[in-house]
């Protein structure tokens, strides 16, 4: 039987990020991949100019879709941008106990574009971190959800166990915006 993984998340036309990169990694895995993007971008490899919503009701008719004709292995969910698009997943997850659940709070871009608004930063919170096998901020996201600021690895230990109490089974802080070496730093809930 293959392995199926289900990407919600922006569509990056470039290739390097989003729907996109997600599919790469699925096939270079030899999982089949699915896509359901829940914003569009206009970006390069340079900058990102525009982002764009799709619409609530069309991410949820392409949810349906394929939990309706496709057993699904695993989810991980992107930019979803807006908290109408976090509520729509979270409903859809739920209703269909999605396994393998990996929450990326993708915040903001490398070039400074906000990929995700406030509201739908604590609805991602409140909503899909309490289904997630995994959540796997980097070190501006860990200290957005933690509310402390990341300067050691002490301190990022403090924050896994922070965002531990929002529900998510595991926690991965990574490591590619710490000082030094990219060290991703993991929490179970015990180590």
């Amino acid at each position: 039987m293959t392995k199926t993984a289900l990407t919600i998340a922006g569509s990056d036309p470039s290739g390097g990020a989003g729907i996109q990169a997600d599919l790469k990694v699925f096939t270079l895995y030899g999982v089949y991949g699915l896509a359901v993007p829940a914003a569009l971008t206009a970006q390069n490899t340079v900058a990102a100019f525009a982002v764009k919503a799709v619409p609530p009701d069309f991410i949820r008719a392409q949810l349906e879709a394929v939990f309706a004709d496709i057993e699904i292995g695993a989810v991980k969910t992107g930019m979803l941008l807006t908290a109408d698009a976090v509520d729509v997943v979270a409903d859809v997850m739920a209703k269909y106990g999605a396994a393998n659940l990996v929450i990326d709070p993708v915040t903001i871009s490398s070039s400074g574009k906000r990929l995700l608004k406030k509201d739908a930063a604590d609805a991602l919170a409140t909503q899909l971190f309490p289904l997630a096998t995994v959540v796997t901020p980097n070190r501006d996201e860990a200290e957005y959800y933690s509310g402390i600021k990341i300067e050691s690895r002490r301190d990022a230990e403090k924050a896994a166990r922070i965002i531990k109490k929002m529900g998510p089974a595991n926690i991965i802080i990574k490591g590619g915006h710490m000082p030094g070496d990219a060290t991703d730093l993991l929490f179970d809930g015990r180590e």
